[in-house]
């Protein structure tokens, strides 16, 4: 339901501010704006503002927008008006109006992440679950119920972690720039504090989804293994479960946490039997033994088995905000370190370090969309941030047909004194052309798998 009108809203926000960082940087620097358009085609609604010589216009294709200047490459200018042109002004003028679209991108992040740290948003606490066997977490001696007190990577300060979506985010910059991982720890009940280390340098081609977490080992917060919700006629009634229960051990094994128990769970199904297996559950103070045989049913060609009942509690949760000055330096913090982590994750595709599988197109964003805005206004914000971050940021690169590409031309003009030939230009143009033709297509192609594989 919320998922077209979430997705609309979004791109229209995105691109008026990105139009509106030229309109407004242009004319400061004295350049006549004939034409701000939201979206591209036929004009569907035009007004004026008074002692303005700007047509604003709502086009009938609304993806995309465009700032028509005063121009003498576009059409004769009257010798009076030559110095409103567009390519009669500085060079750094000329690149102040390019570079202003993208930067007001930007800067809407750093507003949005602002407005985010000052609402405050309700998250998991930074608690482990218990890892799978043979993950890196395991392997580093994770056992379930440690909290994250800093986090950071090998060689750097590392920082306090609030929750468990920061703890996220720490573990995708350093999978990214593969770089090991240095957790200081508490267990509950205890003042005493131990640093584990996870080698993410290790890992190879990461791509940033629940494949990569879970190779790790920290997929989701530590909750308390009780049974929620039981279905009727599942295996979780047949075997005298209720809800409320509280697993203790499954076959003399000790349960940890609710992540741990999902776990068993599922392998059953993979270990080709179908034995019941004695479960200890606490139930109202009293321990209770009960023989529980999960259902063997097939998911993505892959046996694995059900109990058709919730499992795990809800997780602990925190509220993270900032006041006033310390939720704008950490709005930039923010919006720098995503900046980064775009860059760096663009290149790696383009080295072949990362796969192409990360790129995503309309239909995810506007998937995201919807999820983000049910979720309520907070996490809304969130993704607009972070969609803003990468629209200024992908206009940015020395691509030809973005903001970047020209700006490209402009150094090349600063360095040479004379600017790039049309013959230049027209190739560049058609190349930059391609190169995104290309890049939509993989990003239509990852959206069509996605969709089907969900």
């Amino acid at each position: 339901m919320l998922t077209l009108p979430a997705f609309i809203v979004a791109i229209a926000l995105l691109i008026a501010i990105h139009e509106y960082g030229h309109y407004r940087m242009a004319l400061a620097c004295g350049v006549r704006v004939l034409r701000f358009s939201l979206g591209f085609g036929k004009p569907i609604y035009q007004w004026k503002i008074k002692n303005s010589d700007t047509e604003f216009v709502l086009s009938l294709f609304p993806i995309g927008g465009y700032v028509k200047m005063l121009d003498e490459r576009e059409a004769p200018v009257a010798p009076e008006l030559r110095h409103l042109a567009f390519n009669t002004q500085s060079l750094g003028r000329r690149a102040a109006i390019v570079a202003a679209g993208p930067l007001a991108n930007l800067g809407l992040a750093v507003v949005l992440y602002a407005c985010v740290n000052w609402l405050g948003v309700e998250s998991a606490a930074p608690v482990l679950s218990h890892p799978a066997a043979q993950t890196l977490a395991s392997q580093a001696g994770i056992v379930g119920g440690e909290r994250v007190l800093r986090a950071g990577m090998a060689g750097q300060e590392a920082q306090d972690v609030a929750s468990f979506e920061a703890l996220r985010w720490q573990l995708t910059r350093a999978s990214l720039q593969a770089q090991d991982l240095q957790l200081v720890v508490q267990r509950a009940g205890s003042s005493i504090e131990r640093e584990v280390t996870l080698p993410l340098s290790g890992l190879a081609q990461p791509e940033l989804d629940l494949a990569m977490f879970a190779h790790i080992g920290i997929v989701g917060p530590f909750s308390r293994p009780l049974i929620g919700k039981i279905m009727a006629d599942g295996a979780a009634e047949r075997a005298g479960l209720q809800e409320g229960d509280e697993v203790l051990s499954v076959n003399a094994q000790a349960v940890v946490d609710g992540q741990q128990l999902r776990q068993w769970i599922r392998q059953s199904g993979t270990q080709g039997t179908n034995a019941p297996q004695t479960w200890q559950v606490l139930r109202q103070g009293q321990q209770i033994s009960l023989q529980v045989q999960p259902a063997l049913v097939q998911e993505a060609g892959v046996s694995i088995g059900r109990i058709s009942a919730y499992v795990g509690a809800n997780p602990e949760m925190v509220m993270v905000s900032y006041g006033l000055w310390d939720g704008v330096s950490q709005a930039v913090v923010k919006t720098w370190d995503v900046s980064v982590l775009t860059l760096k994750m663009m290149g790696k595709m383009l080295t072949g370090q990362a796969s192409v599988k990360n790129i995503s197109g309309p239909l995810t964003i506007a998937d995201y969309a919807g999820k983000s805005a049910s979720l309520g206004l907070t996490q809304y914000l969130i993704f607009l941030a972070l969609i803003s971050v990468s629209l200024g940021v992908l206009n940015l690169l020395p691509l030809p047909v973005l903001d970047g590409g020209h700006l490209m031309y402009y150094l090349w003009e600063g360095v040479t004194s004379k600017p790039v030939s049309e013959a230049w230009m027209m190739r560049l143009q058609q190349f930059g052309i391609a190169v995104l033709m290309i890049m939509m297509s993989i990003a239509m192609f990852n959206d069509i798998s996605r969709l089907f594989a969900s």
